[in-house]
Parts: C-alpha cells; structure tokens; sequence
C-alpha cells in the first residue's frame, strides 16, 4: 500500500484519524488491501499528508484495537491475516450507509429532486 491511497480531507469536519481508519475499513472490506499487506510507516503517511504523526498513529492503534490491523515485529503494521478477503456487497453497503443517509439529509433539506441527485451521484460514481 502507498500513502497516496488514503485521501485526507483536513477541513471535513470528522476528525483526520477517523477518516482513515474508516478508509482502511472500506480499503480491506473491498479487497483492495489484502491480509497481510503491509501499511506505509506513520511517518511515511503523515510526511505524504502533511500531518501529525500522532494522528496516524492514533489511526493505526485504533484499527489495530479492531482487529482490522496487527503489528509485525520489524515490518510495522499490516492488514490482519484473520480478515476476510472481500465482503459481501451488503456488508460493504452497511459501511456506506451512514453516509449515504447524510446526503438523503443534505439533499431534502436543500430541496433537490431525487433524479438530479441521483444523476450526479452516477457522474461521481464514473457510471
């Protein structure tokens, strides 16, 4: 895994070591980190980032706490052997589910018709 594949956004208003281990969540639901991968060093992912170290190091001893992450003595952290390879689609809609919620909010409080929020979710989506 490189550092470039987390996305950091420092203005959202959910904290920085949230956004990532939600993203390392997403990231090992999906099969695109594999168990045993192993992660960039906290330094290598705050330097990239333009971060504190601390965060990421909050980060990573989160989604350890979880099981999501084990410490290799040498190597750092990497992805638990004990996950599973890839999620059913239903379990990663579940962690798309708060999200998907907020924008309904979002999208009902600025009284936009569905099929123009749906039309550009599609774009995003790149379908």
């Amino acid at each position: 895994m490189d550092a470039s594949l987390l996305t950091i956004q420092p203005n959202a208003p959910e904290p920085i070591y949230r956004q990532i281990v939600d993203q390392l969540r997403r990231l090992i639901a999906s099969g695109q980190l594999l168990a045993g991968e192993v992660l960039p060093s906290v330094r290598d992912v705050a330097g990239f980032h333009a971060i504190n170290p601390m965060t990421v190091s909050r980060a990573y001893g989160m989604a350890e706490a979880e099981g999501l992450l084990e410490r290799l003595r040498g190597k750092g952290m990497a992805v638990a052997a004990t996950r599973k390879a890839v999620q059913s689609e239903s379990q990663r809609m579940a962690l798309l589910e708060p999200q998907l919620q907020a924008l309904a909010r979002h999208a009902n409080e600025l009284e936009l018709p569905a099929d123009a929020v749906l039309r550009r979710l599609a774009k995003l989506l790149g379908d």
